[in-house]
C-alpha cells in the first residue's frame, strides 16, 4: 500500500484525514509545517520552508509514496538565514510563484514536490467522504428563490475566482451582499451581519444563501473550500437561509454536527451540480 504523508496546516482537516487514512489501515506521516500547531495530531516530521530539500529527502527516506496538503497555512515569511544551499538554488522559482497569486504559488509548490518523485493527490482520493455530491443534507431544502440566488452567486464566484480572488458569495434575492477575500468567509458572514436591514428586501422573499465553490481552473488537489459547524452558525448569525456548495467540490468537516446544526438553526445545506 503507498504510504500517505499529510502536509499539515489549521483546523480539523489534518486529523480527519489522517483518521479515514488510519481507518484505511494505511496511518500516514504527519509533517507538521514550522511555527503552525496541528489540530489534534502530533508531527512525525517537522519543516521549515526554506529546507524544503532536506524535508523532501525525509520523507523519501521514510518510504513516502504521494502528498496530501491538508488544513489552512498562510503564505511563508522567508528566513533568508536558514536555507540550506540546495533550497536556496531553487529561490528565483519560489519568488516567482509567490508573485503569481495563491493559486500560482500552490502549483509552484506541487511541482518542487513532483520534481522530487512525490506525487500529490487531492483530499478526494484519500477521504472521499469528506467531499460531498449533489444532494440536501439536512431535513430543509431550499426553495426557488434560493435556488435563483444560488446561480447568481455561482455566476458570481466563477467571475471572480477566476481573478483568484475567492471562493464564496452571499446573495439575497439577486442582490450580492458580499464577497469573499483575504480575510475568508467568517469576515464575510460577520459583515452580512452587520447590514443595515433596511438595505435587505422583504426576507420573506428569500433570507439569502451563502455558496461556495472551488475557483474556475484551480487545482482542486489544494485549498478546496471548506466548511463546518462554525460556518452554519455564521450563515444564521447574518440572517441567510441556508448553505450552498459545489457538489463534490467543497469539503465539509464533522458532516453529522454541521448537519445537525442546520437543522436547529432552520437552514438548508444543498450540494448544487456544477
Amino acid at each position: 500500500m503507498t504510504l500517505t504523508a499529510i502536509i499539515a496546516g489549521t483546523g480539523a482537516l489534518p486529523r480527519l484525514v489522517a483518521e479515514e487514512l488510519t481507518a484505511a489501515g494505511t496511518p500516514p506521516v504527519i509533517a507538521g509545517v514550522h511555527g503552525y500547531a496541528i489540530e489534534g495530531l502530533t508531527a512525525d516530521v517537522e519543516f521549515r520552508p526554506e529546507r524544503l530539500m532536506p524535508f523532501i529527502r525525509t520523507l523519501q527516506d521514510r518510504g513516502v509514496g504521494q502528498l496530501v496538503f491538508a488544513g489552512a497555512v498562510q503564505r511563508p515569511r522567508l528566513d533568508p538565514a536558514m536555507f540550506d544551499p540546495e533550497t536556496a538554488a531553487m529561490v528565483p522559482r519560489i519568488l516567482a510563484a509567490m508573485q503569481q497569486g495563491d493559486d500560482g504559488l500552490l502549483r509552484g509548490v506541487i511541482g518542487f514536490f513532483e520534481e522530487a518523485g512525490l506525487p500529490v493527490v487531492g483530499v478526494e482520493a484519500v477521504a472521499p467522504g469528506l467531499l460531498p455530491g449533489a444532494g440536501v443534507l439536512g431535513a430543509l431544502a431550499p426553495g426557488r428563490s434560493d435556488e435563483r440566488d444560488a446561480a447568481r452567486a455561482a455566476q458570481i464566484v466563477a467571475a471572480l475566482g477566476a481573478l483568484d480572488v475567492g471562493q464564496g458569495a452571499v446573495v439575497a434575492q439577486g442582490l450580492c451582499l458580499a464577497l469573499e477575500s483575504l480575510p475568508g468567509t467568517d469576515a464575510m458572514l460577520r459583515f452580512v451581519a452587520g447590514i443595515d436591514p433596511a438595505l435587505r428586501r422583504d426576507p420573506k422573499q428569500g433570507r439569502g444563501v451563502l455558496y461556495k465553490a472551488p475557483k474556475p481552473g484551480q487545482d482542486r488537489r489544494i485549498d478546496l473550500p471548506t466548511l463546518g459547524p462554525q460556518t452554519v452558525v455564521a450563515a444564521a448569525e447574518a440572517g441567510l437561509g441556508g448553505i450552498v456548495f459545489e457538489a463534490g467540490g467543497v469539503q465539509i468537516l464533522h458532516r453529522a454536527e454541521t448537519v445537525a446544526e442546520a437543522d436547529r438553526r432552520g437552514l438548508f445545506l444543498w450540494g448544487r451540480a456544477p
